[in-house]
């Protein structure tokens, strides 16, 4: 994809975001709920939160678009990432998956197949050693992050980039691993993004707050659920950039970034992004 159609399409995606306000559903995790609707209000989204059985799959009827989140995975609200994922997949909206440890526990990992072959999902969003149990159907990874000995680097890129998309035209998902390197794949096409700061490692939910973007992203451009997921991918990864350059600024520290982390999503637009971008197709 040239330089030119990439821009254009950024354009595109961010103007539909901000136009239609997509309504999120996340069934998501406790530890990072909030930063996650912080994080939707200010990519132009907007958030909800209901993961009770009783009220899921309503609440994800009125949503444009639906994120299930296993950070806190128990027992109560897996029926419930079924039953509104289901109701998502009637509507035709996006559902984006964060298949969060996915490796670290039997529950953990037995859940998200569970909801792989129960539900259709536009997009799975992971750190490498996640994507690698869903790939295999086994794998490990150091709590909720990704194994060191997984890291995506230049030598390993074009491999990681074909597991993935083996992956992708296995589930019809687009694929999304994030790391230092972050590959977006849809099952013959493929983005590299090097936007981002290692920082962003330093807080809790910078991936669950990704995902959240990425969902709004999706829910406003259906057609392009690929491009879009990449556009958020980008966007995200920039706002880790700018958050640390104001840090450094006011010699401000972990909590500090978290908050100019959500500061520079409220302000970003799309000329900031097309200075910022690092992006490329394969």
């Amino acid at each position: 994809m040239r330089k030119d159609e990439v821009r254009k399409m950024f354009r595109t995606i961010m103007e539909n975001v901000q136009q239609k306000t997509p309504l999120i559903h996340c069934v998501t995790n406790y530890v990072t709920v909030n930063d996650v609707a912080n994080m939707l209000l200010a990519c132009g989204g907007s958030p909800i939160m209901a993961d009770d059985i009783s009220e899921a799959a309503e609440m994800t009827g009125i949503c444009n678009g639906l994120v299930i989140n296993i950070g806190t995975l128990n027992s109560r609200t897996i029926d419930s990432m079924i039953s509104a994922g289901k109701r998502a997949n009637a509507l035709g909206h996006p559902v984006v998956l964060d298949p969060v440890g996915a490796g670290a526990s039997l529950l953990r990992t037995s859940t998200v197949f569970r909801l792989l072959d129960e539900v259709k999902f536009s997009v799975i969003r992971g750190n490498i050693s996640e994507i690698k149990t869903i790939y295999k159907g086994s794998g490990s990874t150091k709590g909720v992050d990704a194994d060191i000995s997984d890291a995506v680097t230049k030598e390993n890129l074009p491999e990681a980039i074909r597991f993935a998309n083996e992956l992708s035209k296995r589930t019809g998902a687009v694929i999304v691993i994030t790391g230092a390197i972050d590959i977006i794949v849809n099952g013959t096409k493929s983005f590299v993004i090097e936007n981002g700061h290692p920082m962003m490692s330093k807080i809790t939910g910078t991936g669950c707050m990704l995902t959240g973007v990425i969902a709004a992203y999706c829910a406003a451009n259906p057609e392009m659920i690929w491009e879009a997921a990449a556009c958020a991918v980008c966007a995200m990864g920039l706002c880790g950039e700018i958050a640390y350059e104001k840090v450094n600024q006011t010699g401000g520290g972990t909590s500090s970034y978290r908050m100019y982390l959500i500061d520079a999503m409220s302000k970003l637009d799309a000329d900031s992004l097309e200075r910022g971008k690092k992006i490329e197709s394969r």
